[in-house]
Formats: structure tokens, sequence, C-alpha cells
């Protein structure tokens, strides 16, 4: 069959119906209770089991992988990223009390390249697996001229489910609560373009180097995939009041936390009750980055913030340490002190 005029335009159907078909079995593992369509169609079609919940309230969330691609283009390793993108978007979902239900994809690149794209979709389930939710549908999208060679974006839209007498939304936070920070595996998916510019443009290291401090090069350090606390969340609120959930993305506490935050509170965090991962102590040096900035910036070795009445702390330790997560005292709720909520440090 002679090429089509839009395959020489940049654009071949044929080999995206081909790698439509080649992602099938991935996705379809990832199927639940709920799902009732196959990928390809139109829509994506999902039940969703009302009758368990008494007033069924949907939570939503949207997010990417920012420039942490960009090191996967570096490192030519592309089945990690997806599990990022199914992170990022359960756990904002999750500070809210939702069990995630389903997760949409969306990939553009210059021309679809079906290895790498398998690669990326694998990752996508592999996260999907980890939240226990289901892949249901998405986007392929090829754009000529638009993305470098064997470069391409990501994003993901997650739909969660939780009762709506359980909606978490920090209205309970009350003053001598304490937060409970939840160990983070690194970067996650924040920070990358001042890390890049540290790591590559400044010490114009390469992705394989190793560095002082560090047991595996930079590039792997670089990759560790975004934790997914999702199924920790949950496991918790099934047997404790935990008033608030906080996501450490990019801001930082600093600008996160607040954001759960009543308008008569603020919180006070002691700097050295947790253990933070090398790699922020080596952008920290190797940037000069003031302890400030590299607050607001990365999530400094804690990827969740949980707020508990004081007289749960102990046990819900206990439970995250049953779960193998490392979690940390890390401090308490206070009362306001300036004209919005905030986070003090001692």
């Amino acid at each position: 069959m002679a090429e089509s005029e839009y395959a020489k335009a940049g654009v071949d159907i044929d080999k995206a119906a081909g790698f439509v078909e080649q992602i099938k079995p991935v996705v379809r593992s990832t199927f639940r209770s709920g799902v009732l369509s196959e990928i390809g169609g139109f829509g994506a079609l999902f039940s969703l089991g009302t009758d368990q919940y008494h007033k069924p309230v949907l939570v939503t969330s949207t997010d990417g992988v920012g420039t942490k691609l960009k090191v996967a283009f570096m490192m030519n390793k592309h089945d990690t990223v997806g599990i990022d993108l199914v992170a990022m978007c359960v756990n904002d979902i999750v500070t809210h009390g939702a069990r995630p239900l389903f997760l949409l994809d969306y990939m553009a690149m210059g021309k679809l390249d079906p290895t790498i794209a398998f690669q990326v979709v694998k990752g996508i389930a592999v996260g999907c697996h980890m939240a226990k939710c289901s892949l249901i549908g998405g986007e392929t999208a090829e754009m000529p001229g638009f993305y470098q060679e064997k470069e391409y974006d990501l994003a993901g839209f997650v739909v969660g489910i939780v009762e709506g007498d359980k909606v978490i939304d920090g209205s309970e936070i009350a003053m001598g609560h304490r937060l409970i920070g939840i160990s983070s595996t690194g970067l996650h998916s924040n920070g990358y373009s001042l890390a890049r510019k540290i790591i590559f443009d400044k010490l114009k290291l390469k992705v394989h180097d190793k560095v002082k401090g560090l047991d595996r090069t930079i590039g792997d350090e670089l990759l560790e995939p975004t934790k997914i606390y999702s199924e920790t969340v949950l496991n918790l609120l099934r047997d404790y009041k935990i008033s608030g959930v906080c996501h450490i993305t990019g801001g930082g506490i600093i600008e996160n936390l607040p954001r759960i935050l009543p308008k008569t509170c603020q919180a006070r965090i002691k700097l050295g009750s947790w253990e933070i991962p090398p790699i922020f102590s080596f952008l920290k040096e190797e940037g000069n980055i003031s302890d400030f900035e590299m607050l607001r910036t990365f999530n400094n070795g804690i990827g969740m913030i949980l707020v508990v009445p004081e007289a749960q702390v102990q046990d819900v330790l206990t439970r995250l340490n049953a779960l193998d997560e490392r979690a940390f005292l890390i401090g308490e709720i206070v009362s306001k002190k300036g004209e919005y909520p905030s986070v003090e440090f001692i």
C-alpha cells in the first residue's frame, strides 16, 4: 500500500492503530470492577456502583510529570515515568479521602515511536496496579514539528470516589493536632527544572555519573518514581481519625500545607525531625540554595503530611511502620499569628 499523504506529513494512522492493539492487554490488566468498556472507543464507560455509598462524591485531579521527562529522554528509559503520572494524580485525590477509580492518560509525540510509547504505558499500568485503579482510556497524539524526536509530554486525569460525610477538607483541623510526615522516595516529580540546572548545566554531569553520597548514578536517582500513597492513606482512614492530608508537591511544605489549614490555624514544624535523603543535601550544597528556597521548591524527604489528633499519633505511627512506611512526628497545629495560614519552622 502506498504511503498516504497524511503519513508523509508526519502522522501515521496505521502505526497508531497498531499501537492501540499492542497496548490493549497491558491496559486491560488494570481493569477493576466497574469498567464496562474496552479501550478504542470514543469514550470509556465505568459504573460507580453507588449502592456502596449513601452520598457518593466524585473527586478529580489532573497532573503531569514535568521536566522529569527530560531525564527519561537523556537516559532513554521510559518505563517509570508512567508511575509518576499515576502518583501525581492519585496522591492529590486521596488528600480528600477519595479512593481512585479510573485514570485517563494523554501522551503527545512529534512522531509516534511505538517502542517508547509502549514502555510509557507499561509504567502507567504499573502505577494503576499500585493504586488499584483502572486505566480505562486515553489519547496518543502525533504532532509533527511540535516535539523534538523521541520526546513526548504526558498528562493524567483521575476520578475517585468518597462517601459524602467522610470527605476530608481540613475543616476539622484544630489547635493541638499533630503533624505526621511520610517519607518520600526522593524528588518525586517536582523541582526538576532547578535540579537539572544544577546537575547538568552547572556541574556538567552526565546521567551515568556517580556523585559522593549517592549509591547509584545521578540519572537513576533522578528517575526514582514518585511514591504512591493512596493505599496507605486509605488504610489509615478505615481505623483512625485523620483531620487533614497534604500532598507535598511543587512549592514544598511552605506552599502546600497552608492549603488545607483552617483560617484560625498555622503549622509549626520542627526542622531535623525527619531524615532528609542525600539528594537534597547534594542539591542544596552544589546549588548554594538557601534553606527557605529548598523548603519552597522540593519535598525534602516528606511526600505526604497527615494531621492527626494527639491521642492517635502513636497508633498511626505504628500502623505506618507496619505498612513499611517511614514516618515521623514533625510538628503540630498552633493558633494563627499572621493574616493567612502559614508554616512556622523551629
